[in-house]
């Protein structure tokens, strides 16, 4: 009894391995689903298809791993997050494996579309919302550790698709992705539980008797968080700033071909978002700890659209390089501080629910934005529209965010304490 009271202070805090499985199903799962922009041309070219149908590939994946959320949220609040995160990372590796016997793009929009949108979205919401509980101090530094997962899928899975492209076929390079996902997805997946209270422990690894109040165990119902106007503005910044969000992740690749870049270097400048994503995640996130989670929120949207000013002006690899690179740091941010602000207005009690119907929002921008900036360019062989687009969009929602603080301030609402 002595040795193991001696001991178990110096244990590693569960937290940090429910960060780190979340890391990973982030990272296989969005790393793939990010891989498409090396695989666009090949589809295009084997089924005679237009940029903004290949385009759509993407967008009903994105659509559905944002949208599923919605169900995921909740069923992760009442059963647990764990369950959910195996299933989405086995049906994400089944439709991977399966977009690789496909003879049509339809046959991919059913494999590809359905099978990791399903697999991402039946994963992504549970494995964030379980971070959101296991921390309060740290809440803002843990949820940017967890989400810099998609950050570096995006700078390691597009370059490794492209060689296996490359090597082995696109068809070949889809079995490989299904396999890691499986693998490393569906085997970390397992360390995920839902609070710390299951363990006897308090957020950030506090004795129960210590929280004096730091507790993620109250807060709003899905009814009275969705009827607030804080829920109504964050859900309406999301979406206006999701139709620009993801054409990158789509269209720079073409874009830095069209412009004379070589394949191999255009891969890399979607590594480029991945590397920034991942600096912002970690540096934004943890600064969003000090300066506040919603004023940091209005920063990395504002970021963005400058961003998106780089890229329409870009016509070489290096400043293409300088856009990837900023504009990853600025979404990495979005992605890390979104989640933390929700947590602090409306409380852990629901969490996963709230955060799942918020990312509806997001998902209808994704639907809509590649799919239409890759219609543009088949009408009009350029990018220009789609991007400044983009840029005014992130401007927009970040005024919606200014217009919750002032209607609101800038403190959480008390039931977020309760």
């Amino acid at each position: 009894m002595t040795i193991q009271s001696t001991l178990a202070p110096r244990s590693i805090f569960h937290g940090w391995f429910v960060v780190a499985a979340a890391f990973t199903v982030m990272f296989v799962g969005f790393g793939s689903a990010y891989t498409f922009s090396a695989f666009l041309e090949p589809l295009q070219r084997d089924f005679g298809a237009s940029r903004g149908s290949t385009s759509l590939v993407f967008s009903i994946a994105g659509f559905l791993y944002f949208a599923l959320g919605v169900i995921s949220g909740p069923l992760a609040d009442r059963l647990g997050s764990r369950p959910l995160a195996v299933v989405g990372m086995v049906v994400a590796a089944i439709g991977l494996a399966a977009a690789s016997a496909a003879h049509s793009l339809v046959e991919v929009y059913l494999a590809y579309g359905l099978g990791v949108g399903l697999g991402v979205g039946c994963a992504f919401v549970p494995a964030l919302g379980a971070v959101q509980r296991w921390f309060v101090r740290r809440r803002g530094f843990a949820s940017g550790l967890a989400v810099s997962g998609i950050g570096l899928g995006t700078l390691a899975m597009p370059p490794l698709a492209s060689l296996l492209i490359a090597a082995i076929g696109w068809r070949g390079a889809y079995l490989v992705l299904g396999a890691i996902v499986l693998v490393l997805g569906g085997g970390l997946s397992l360390l995920i539980e839902n609070d710390p209270k299951d363990r006897g422990l308090g957020p950030d690894g506090d004795p129960p008797r210590e929280l004096s109040g730091a507790t993620n165990a109250g807060g709003a119902s899905v009814r009275e968080a969705v009827r607030s106007m804080r829920f109504v503005g964050l859900y309406l910044s999301c979406l206006v700033c999701s139709f620009g969000a993801f054409v990158p992740f789509v269209h720079l690749v073409p874009y830095a071909r069209d412009h004379g870049v070589a394949a191999s270097s255009a891969v890399v400048l979607l590594g480029m978002i991945g590397a920034g994503s991942t600096a912002g995640r970690f540096f934004l996130g943890a600064l969003a700890d000090r300066m506040g989670r919603d004023r940091s929120l209005i920063m990395v949207l504002i970021g963005m659209a400058l961003a998106m000013a780089i890229w329409a002006i870009a016509q070489d690899v290096w400043t293409l390089a300088a856009f990837a690179f900023v504009y990853g740091v600025f979404y990495g941010g979005w992605v890390a501080v979104l989640p933390t602000v929700v947590m602090d207005y409306f409380g852990g009690r629901n969490v996963s629910g709230i955060i799942g119907i918020l990312y509806t929002s997001v998902a209808f921008g994704t639907l809509i934005g590649p799919t239409a900036a890759g219609f543009v360019y088949d009408i009009n062989h350029s990018y220009t529209l789609p991007i400044l687009t983009s840029a005014a969009a992130n401007i927009v929602a970040a005024l919606v965010v200014v217009a919750i603080l002032a209607r609101s301030g800038t403190h959480a609402i008390s039931i977020a304490k309760r």
